[in-house]
């Protein structure tokens, strides 16, 4: 028996929930009444949208009080997206990526980091020997474990989850690789509670501040 792909690909396939999940790329969770001004529909079709999108696997609900949030179901379904979107960049050519310079220079990609300082840091973690590219599932090096290590990251707990420890993503505005995968996410979190960087609000950019980007690059960046 094969997976029916049919439920899955319309649900993704209408206009306002696409948008929907689109918002969500930033990791973050939203609200129904965010999504509907996201989508640019009324909050009882969004209520509708989302509701489907639950019930088809794509989101989690998420409760906190009397409010409820909204969030991909996980970093597969965050790829599929960015996939798609880079899939359909392809077909029906369009400038490269988002119009907005902030976002074109580092965003985050559900849970990794994406965009021009992206893609510098997996070049430059492939020209150390730290990663080895080999298209999709890009591969650790035991320098690169040792490397990682000494910053503070568990490889050997990356090593026992299901999900890649690296991963090389295909980047939307670049159309070149930057990293994902276990490997890719705890280099988010680390610049991020280093305070190298901060996602602005409401956003999907990741603002380096001038020491920050420095450090960034001496610690990653050869």
């Amino acid at each position: 028996m094969e997976p029916d792909i049919t439920q899955t690909a319309a649900l993704v396939a209408d206009s306002a929930r696409s948008k929907m999940l689109i918002a969500l790329l930033g990791g973050k969770a939203l609200t129904a009444t965010e999504l509907a001004l996201e989508a640019d529909i009324s909050a009882q079709t969004a209520s509708s949208h989302l509701a489907k999108l639950v019930e088809g696997g794509l989101l989690v609900v998420r409760k906190q009080g009397r409010h409820r949030y909204f969030q991909l179901a996980g970093y597969e379904i965050a790829e599929l997206l960015e996939q798609l979107m880079n899939v359909t960049a392809t077909i029906k050519p369009i400038p490269t990526g988002p119009s907005d310079a902030s976002l074109r220079h580092s965003r985050v990609c559900y849970d990794h980091l994406a965009g021009e300082v992206a893609v510098q840091l997996y070049d430059s973690l492939v020209a150390q020997g730290l990663i080895e590219d080999a298209l999709i599932e890009a591969k650790l090096t035991e320098k690169g474990k040792a490397f990682f290590i000494d910053l503070g990251a568990d490889i050997e707990a990356f090593e026992r989850q299901k999900r890649p420890v690296c991963k090389a993503c295909l980047d939307w505005s670049e159309r070149r690789t930057h990293i994902a995968g276990s490997l890719g996410k705890w280099i988010l979190e680390h610049l991020l509670s280093q305070g190298w960087a901060q996602q602005l609000p409401d956003s999907r950019v990741i603002e380096f501040t001038p020491k920050g980007i420095i450090r960034f690059r001496q610690t990653f960046i050869a």
